[in-house]
Formats: structure tokens, C-alpha cells, sequence
């Protein structure tokens, strides 16, 4: 895979899964409401798959890459960061509500854990200590991001 596109890539899953996490989690300990939620995953995959891809242009511009290889990895960003939200949908239009924010954390860190796989691979490293480093990351935004909802719900519910 060309490395732009891998960048792209990797950038876009692994910010896509946290971002979406824990907007799911935050709105769900905060409001309960399948609305709010359905609503802020379609707001995030819009909005977020911009502001990231272009994050990821300019940074990609500020270290002199080709331009061809400065968009190959914008789209690739915006791409994933785009489709990727809306997969954390499935379980949430299907399943009661609470289950479905477990199915959603489980996917996500499926999802991450199969990257970090891929990524020790190719880097020679243990898989193990970069899945435990990624996916813990991620736990802790999960645990901080539910109890902002409820200190939300709490100070304005």
C-alpha cells in the first residue's frame, strides 16, 4: 500500500473509532436518547471527515510532500473518517440502546485491534504491547467520555 494512502488510512480509523466512541458513550450516559445520539454519529461524519482531512492536508503540505501524495491522503482521511462513523449506526438502529453502546465500544475495539495488529507486523514490534497500548488509550477515553455525560446530565438534565 502506497504510504500516503496508509497514512490516510491509519489516521482515519484510529481517530474515527475515538472520536465516535466517545460521542456515543458521552451522549448516551448524557441524554439516553437515541436521537441525540443517531444525530451527533451523522454531525460527526460530516463534520469531523472535514475538519480532519484538511488537518491532514496542510500537515502533509507543511512537510513538503508531493501534492499528488498530499491528496491521496486527504481523501483516504476523509474517506474513512466519513464511512466509518456511520458503521457505529448498525448496532444502534437494531439493538435496545444499551446494548447496542457495548456493540458499538466491542466494534470499535475490534476494529482497533485489528489495526494495531497490522501496524506491529509491519514495524517488527510485539502485537500484544501495541494492542494493549492502543486499545487501553481508547478504554480511558471510553470511561472519561461517560462520566462527562453524566456530569452533564447531572449539571443540566
Amino acid at each position: 500500500m502506497k504510504n500516503s494512502l496508509k497514512i490516510g488510512l491509519c489516521f482515519g480509523l484510529t481517530s474515527g473509532i475515538i472520536t465516535t466512541l466517545g460521542l456515543i458513550v458521552g451522549l448516551h450516559s448524557g441524554t439516553h436518547s437515541i436521537l441525540a445520539i443517531i444525530g451527533g454519529v451523522i454531525t460527526i461524519a460530516v463534520a469531523d471527515s472535514f475538519s480532519d482531512a484538511l488537518g491532514m492536508h496542510v500537515s502533509q503540505e507543511s512537510e513538503n510532500h508531493k501534492a499528488k501524495e498530499i491528496w491521496e491522503s486527504t481523501m483516504a482521511t476523509f474517506l474513512v473518517k466519513f464511512f466509518l462513523p456511520l458503521t457505529f449506526l448498525v448496532p444502534i438502529l437494531f439493538l435496545e440502546l444499551g446494548t447496542a453502546i457495548l456493540v458499538s465500544v466491542a466494534w470499535g475495539l475490534l476494529l482497533l485491534g485489528v489495526l494495531s495488529f497490522m501496524v506491529a507486523r509491519e514495524r517488527k514490534e510485539r502485537p500484544f504491547n501495541v494492542i494493549a497500548e492502543h486499545v487501553t488509550i481508547t478504554i480511558i477515553v471510553v470511561i472519561i467520555t461517560h462520566y462527562v455525560g453524566d456530569l452533564i446530565s447531572i449539571l443540566f438534565g
